[in-house]
């Protein structure tokens, strides 16, 4: 498709549609305030070395978010890498547009285990779920469907389990 047509793809009426559908990642951002989580995500990781150089870090208020994302629907944080990047919601509740960069999944790991690693980590989820039911909430975590495929188990049943099966007895002759 061309984007030549007026209105094709603009991000404002879009995320207007997603509003008015009641966007839950909106009421959360809306319900809870991140930057109080700031201080405590600094102190947990430290002070960076500027002088070695390198790109300027992620913001940790957005990796935090991207971090309660992923406990949120459960997913891994290559899934929540391309979610955030693929979604103009999930973009809107880590405060980032269409043409923004998203940390990967291995600096989300990063900063996932410097957390641990300081002990900030549970109190942080903690401080989270104490502010979204002080605002009269109940947290509760979402699903999205994942469509990785994963190999069954395979059956073990010999072929007279299986007769004994299907003829409404137990596998094991009693």
């Amino acid at each position: 498709m061309s984007g030549s047509q007026p209105g094709f793809w603009d991000v404002q009426d879009r995320l207007r549609e997603l509003s008015a559908q009641g966007d839950p990642l909106e009421k959360l951002a809306a319900t809870v305030d991140f930057e109080i989580f700031r201080a405590e995500l600094s102190a947990a990781l430290g002070a960076r070395d500027r002088a070695k150089g390198g790109r300027p870090a992620f913001d940790p208020v957005l990796k935090f978010r991207m971090l309660v994302l992923q406990a949120m629907h459960g997913l891994s944080l290559a899934q929540t890498e391309y979610l955030v990047a693929d979604r103009l919601s999930w973009m809107r509740f880590c405060g980032l547009g269409p043409g923004d960069a998203v940390p990967d999944a291995n600096t989300l790991w990063d900063f996932r285990e410097a957390l641990i690693a300081a002990g900030a980590l549970e109190a942080l989820f903690t401080r989270l779920d104490q502010a979204i039911t002080g605002a009269g909430y109940l947290p509760m975590a979402g699903q999205i469907v994942d469509a990785t495929l994963v190999a069954a188990p395979r059956q073990r049943n010999t072929e007279a389990e299986k007769a004994r099966i299907k003829a409404g007895e137990k596998a094991a002759a009693i």
